[in-house]
């Protein structure tokens, strides 16, 4: 992946890149938004264990289709309250280890139920892989055993 910081523009306000090239070729995988419930259903009652939870769901996602958390191109993130951002940040920072892909962060009035805090929607690519030597070689071999048998 390639990060765009223009020095033309103001510097980020915080762990995230102004924009994130994916690699050419790239498998894309969307994530809809995770909330902080655990797989039993129960929603945990604060912003750092929903977070917790939440980032867990991206993760496990993530795994699911061969990708990880540096593959991430574009997160978004919902909060119902502003004085939650700074527990939030903390949280997720443990999960992005560093990674800074394109991110927004947005406070709005609720969720769909008004005990979820936190919500995480996540856009993800991964490059393909390059093809292996032994079948790079072989390639223009077939090519050239077609145009022989056409000749």
């Amino acid at each position: 992946m390639k990060i765009h910081n223009p020095p033309t523009i103001a510097d980020p306000i915080g762990t995230y890149s102004h924009g994130v090239e994916a690699p050419p070729n790239a498998r894309w995988l969307y994530i809809a938004g995770q909330i902080g419930i655990r797989k039993d259903g129960s929603v945990p009652p604060t912003v750092e264990a929903q977070t917790e939870v939440a980032w867990q769901n991206v993760v496990e996602i993530l795994g699911a289709a061969g990708m990880k958390v540096t593959d991430l191109v574009k997160i978004t993130q919902y909060l119902t309250r502003l004085d939650h951002f700074p527990r939030y940040a903390a949280t997720r920072a443990k999960f992005l280890a560093g990674h800074r892909p394109a991110s927004t962060g947005l406070i709005i009035s609720s969720l769909v139920k008004p005990e979820y805090l936190v919500e995480v929607e996540a856009i993800a690519a991964k490059a393909a892989p390059a093809p292996s030597a032994a079948k790079a070689a072989k390639r223009p071999a077939r090519k050239a055993a077609k145009r022989k048998k056409r000749g």
